[in-house]
């Protein structure tokens, strides 16, 4: 089998082309991530992270929500559910998208919308837009593993606003690991977003799809079902609602606004028998459809006095809600490798009042990083949660470059119910100016040392075009002319060795050693060079060399000690005379 990405774009292709899908799915595209896993070699069971307790499937919703309802006068099948208009042709159009690039799978769109509505109401009371968007993010509890599933932070809170744990996002309640694998552009936009529902719908049949799975099966479809949540009362629910549509037809209705949140009718949601993986769902009829009852007959006399209409009580505004990022400073950030940026990161949260938002939450993420690790080095890793302040400024000090020349992003995000709010730094890390000359900063002056004495506070100063260059590495070694090599300066055989030489941890000779790198003025400070007492008069040459070859001879003139000059005798006395 082809990688399925591949497959999807060139089948999708084909159904762009062709004039029957046209009309339906003209901006329809099948592309998913190409650096992830494909649907026919990669299956996800029960155990994947999509699977995991992640709350109740209606998520935060204050109770049950019934399915929108069929507009009073609008013509419908009798016992039609209603379905928004949006949700409606995403899930038909990720059917159609599906069913070009996995025929064998035989995804129905009825089951899409099964899911669609558990997990929330085919986003309804969020403000499902046109565009496949809404208004309010969807998302799930935390998953900390208090009550639920413990799933630690896999997106960076580029989903789910929460750098610490994963929490299920979007209308079909995508886990952020499980979208990177399976995330889909269901509209053609470029884009791959869970909150979309369109691309949300595409990715969940792909997902439903995976391991060459026929979903005409009941054992593939029950394990399917289950691998999205490992729940027994999940999947006979979902399967309810997919009979339910599949039976009793379904009804286009207007996206419902924001914060529609009618009452559940006692019994109208689906109790389907429990299900085998080889036994079909039935499910109990729906009573969703209110009873018919004659129209009330208007009275004959209107009444005396009309009623009265109490007057309407003020609207309250609206509370301010978060409107803008605006960044501050340029959007380059520039260091040497491994340095901090001299430029701190920071942006401005804007209310919709036009006021700062205060205690705003701001994540600032590392991404695409080519840089061997840029990262905020006191933080959890390569992201940041900070707290906007009384001016709304949210700031990410300690930003530091990583150890190779490159480039990465640092994306801004932050998030509200009205929505989220995304801009992005570039970076560059450049290479640190190397040194191209080492020289010793008090000119000629000779080193010498007597004999069984030592050399100490030897300096030397690397610059690059005259400036002093910074974390310089050198190599010191004892070298000796080669007669046989034209001279050539070669390291001296430790074994034989006679000359100055430093000591290492242990206090043991030696002739070779790596120095301190060099400061912020340039300056290197060489180890105390020590000297034996017998090592015999002479000059003897101490090599640096940096990683770019760039060289210099140190010569140090060792002197015999002064001859002590032998004690004079002193006049002895005439011998006593004796009588």
């Amino acid at each position: 089998m082809k990688p399925l990405h591949r497959h999807l774009v060139n089948t999708s292709r084909k159904v762009l082309c062709t004039a029957a899908l046209a009309a339906s799915l003209t901006t329809a595209a099948v592309v998913t991530n190409p650096s992830t896993a494909d649907a026919g070699e990669s299956e996800p069971t029960p155990d994947s992270p999509q699977a995991a307790e992640r709350g109740d499937a209606r998520l935060d919703l204050p109770g049950d929500l019934a399915d929108p309802q069929v507009p009073p006068g609008d013509t419908a099948p009798e016992g039609a559910t209603g379905i928004p208009a949006t949700a409606l042709d995403a899930y038909k159009r990720a059917e159609l998208s599906v069913a070009a690039a996995l025929p064998h799978c035989k995804l129905p769109w009825q089951l899409i919308a099964g899911i669609g509505r558990v997990e929330s109401v085919h986003a309804s009371g969020y403000g499902l837009k046109t565009d496949g968007y809404t208004e309010k993010p969807i998302r799930g509890p935390r998953l900390d593993g208090n009550g639920f599933a413990e799933i630690r932070d896999t997106d960076k809170g580029e989903w789910d606003a929460d750098t610490v744990y994963d929490r299920a996002v979007g209308p079909l309640q995508f886990i952020p690991s499980t979208w990177t694998t399976w995330g889909a552009d269901g509209n053609g936009d470029a884009k791959r977003d869970p909150n979309n529902i369109y691309d949300a719908a595409l990715g969940a049949g792909l997902y439903l799809c995976a391991g060459d799975k026929d979903l005409s099966d009941p054992a593939k479809l029950d394990a399917a079902i289950l691998s999205y949540n490992n729940s027994r009362e999940y999947v006979n629910t979902v399967l309810g609602y997919m009979r339910q549509y599949q039976a009793g037809g379904v009804a286009e209705v207007p996206n419902p606004p924001v914060g529609n949140y009618p009452t559940q009718p006692p019994g109208s949601r689906p109790t389907p028998s429990p299900v085998t993986p080889h036994q079909p769902v039935t499910p109990r009829p729906s009573t969703t459809t209110p009873p018919k009852t004659p129209p009330a007959t208007p009275p004959t006399t209107p009444p005396k006095t009309p009623p009265t209409t109490p007057p309407a009580e003020p609207q309250k505004p609206p509370a301010p809600h978060l409107a803008e990022l605006v960044l501050l400073g340029g959007p380059g950030l520039t260091a040497e490798t491994g340095a901090p940026f001299a430029e701190v990161p920071k942006v401005k949260a804007v209310l919709s009042d036009g006021k700062p938002a205060v205690g705003q939450k701001v994540v600032f993420a590392v991404e695409a990083d080519t840089t061997g690790g840029t990262a905020f080095p006191k933080a959890p890793a390569d992201s940041l949660v900070v707290l906007t302040d009384a001016e709304g400024i949210a700031t990410a000090p300690g930003l530091t470059a990583g150890p190779k020349p490159g480039t990465f992003s640092l994306r801004v995000s932050a998030y509200d119910t009205a929505g989220k709010f995304t801009m992005t730094f570039t970076g560059k890390v450049t290479a640190k100016p190397f040194a191209d000359l080492l020289a010793r900063p008090d000119g000629s002056k000779p080193l010498e040392a007597v004999a069984g004495k030592s050399f100490q506070g030897v300096e030397v100063l690397a610059t690059a075009d005259g400036k002093a260059v910074e974390g310089t590495e050198v190599l010191a070694e004892l070298v000796v002319k080669d007669k046989d090599k034209d001279g050539a300066w070669v390291p001296v055989d430790p074994a034989t060795a006679k000359g100055p030489y430093f000591k290492d941890e242990a206090g043991k000779k030696v002739y070779r050693r790596t120095l301190p790198t060099s400061g912020a003025d340039g300056r290197i400070t060489l180890p105390e060079l020590f000297t034996d007492a017998d090592l015999p008069a002479g000059r003897y040459s101490l090599r640096l060399t940096t990683p770019q070859q760039v060289v210099l001879v140190l010569e140090f003139n060792v002197t015999a000690p002064k001859a002590t000059p032998a004690p004079v005798p002193s006049p002895s006395k005439p011998p006593a005379k004796t009588s």
